[in-house]
């Protein structure tokens, strides 16, 4: 099984499964019912013994809570991430109103979770079927996140730093990725012991992609977000907290990665 293969089968998968639609169950209102939430997903390939991974470790990275790709599966060869940018409708309906998100955007965010799960598992059959073990981390029973670890805000596996190693993107100031599709969407990751040909990253530091123009910090309704001090976990946090009180069980914001250079491309690079 070729790279090529693996994203020719996810595409057509994310283009055609009715979890990329919502369902007039789900939907909040009747005319969100066959709202689409992603557009083609992008791919990158890394090796799963990439020093990177060992980094992640380090107290400030992440933590020595963090497992890396062969404690997952100690056959892993390659990590396979993805990055799913969300349409249009999504977005731009999450500019409306600062100070909450929009229906839209928690559809984004809850049914494209589920999304991000399903064609997770959809990759990693695909694998599995042609012979290969392979291991979704944040779907296995092993996961832990928030107050399960004694790091907070942290998890055992962090889709953005595998996005980082893979090459698809850097992080920005409001610590939401970068790619070249932007970063108004969301990533996935699937660990496998199938070896395939890895991508070079385009980019040496970790806010390359970034232009620190600011414009996420302002847009930001609880001001977690400052140029000097990058993002502080807790408000942003107990704002999220907020918006599932009152519209459980969805949640979400997103104000920072709409309305910015950065939501649907890679903005000019800092000089």
């Amino acid at each position: 099984m070729t790279r090529e293969e693996i994203i020719a089968s996810a595409v057509s998968f994310t283009e055609n499964s009715p979890a990329n639609y919502i369902s007039p169950e789900a939907a909040l209102k009747p005319e969100y019912a066959g709202m689409k939430i992603f557009e083609e997903p992008m791919f990158g390939f890394c090796a799963a013994d990439d020093d990177m991974f060992k980094e992640l470790k380090t107290p400030g990275v992440i933590s020595d809570e963090h497992m890396g790709p062969e404690e997952w599966l100690p056959s892993a060869k390659t990590v396979i991430s993805f990055f799913l940018p969300l349409t249009e409708r999504i977005r731009s309906s999450n500019t409306a109103d600062k100070a909450w998100p929009s229906e839209e955007w928690m559809h984004g965010r809850i049914e494209g979770q589920q999304f991000v799960n399903e064609l997770s598992l959809y990759v990693a059959k695909l694998l599995t079927d042609a012979g290969y073990k392979s291991v979704v981390p944040f779907l296995d029973e092993r996961f832990k996140m928030g107050k399960a670890l004694k790091t907070p805000f942290t998890s055992n596996w962090s889709e953005r730093h595998a996005a980082y190693i893979s090459g698809l993107g850097t992080f920005g100031l409001s610590k939401c990725m970068i790619t070249v599709k932007g970063t108004a969407g969301r990533f996935g990751s699937v660990v496998t012991e199938l070896e395939l040909p890895r991508d070079t990253r385009p980019y040496t530091d970790i806010y390359e992609y970034c232009s620190m123009c600011g414009a996420c910090a302002a847009l930001c309704p609880v001001d977690c977000i400052t140029l000097e001090n990058g993002k502080v976990d807790k408000p942003c946090f107990d704002f999220l907290e907020d918006v599932l009180a009152a519209h459980k069980p969805r949640y979400g914001c997103g104000k920072c990665q709409v309305k910015v250079s950065c939501e649907t491309k890679r903005p000019e690079k800092r000089k």
